[in-house]
């Protein structure tokens, strides 16, 4: 999954010079979509009073109520100021400006795991809960004997 934390930079200076209002249930596709959750995920993780429909309802409005917005923040792990302040354009600018830019040295990318243990994990836990299955599958063989 994406940081987000590390690509959200405010300018409180500028946001009060430009008092345009952002989309909030917009912003709040925009995130969801970067972090890769789905609508019903989405709703899942808020709790039993959201469905699909309901997060798709609150994506459609343009202010969203600051104890709704905080909550949502708080499941996609991203401050309420992101929602409230995220400006497309500006972030593609930032992100197309310093893409190929070998000034930005804290960029460096390196995969800190073995891909090959981490399939050999996956490949253990899948063996060992099909080991379990057959155990039980005997179980209730042996029981109807």
């Amino acid at each position: 999954m994406v940081k987000l934390n590390s690509f959200i930079k405010f300018d409180n200076m500028e946001h009060q010079q430009n008092p345009t209002q952002a989309h909030h249930g917009r912003n709040i596709k925009r995130f969801r979509e970067m972090l890769g959750i789905k609508q019903e995920a989405l709703a899942d993780m808020l709790g039993s009073d959201w469905s699909q429909k309901k997060v798709s309802m609150l994506e459609s409005k343009e202010q969203i109520e600051e104890s709704i917005m905080q909550e949502v923040a708080q499941v996609l792990k991203v401050p309420v100021q992101a929602i409230q302040h995220f400006n497309e354009e500006k972030a593609f600018n930032v992100i197309s400006n310093t893409f190929n830019d070998h000034s930005a040295n804290n960029m460096h990318y390196q995969c800190t795991f073995n891909p090959i243990d981490k399939l050999i994990e996956v490949y253990d836990a899948l063996l060992k809960s099909e080991r379990e299955r057959i155990a039980l599958l005997e179980r209730m063989l042996g029981e109807k004997k």
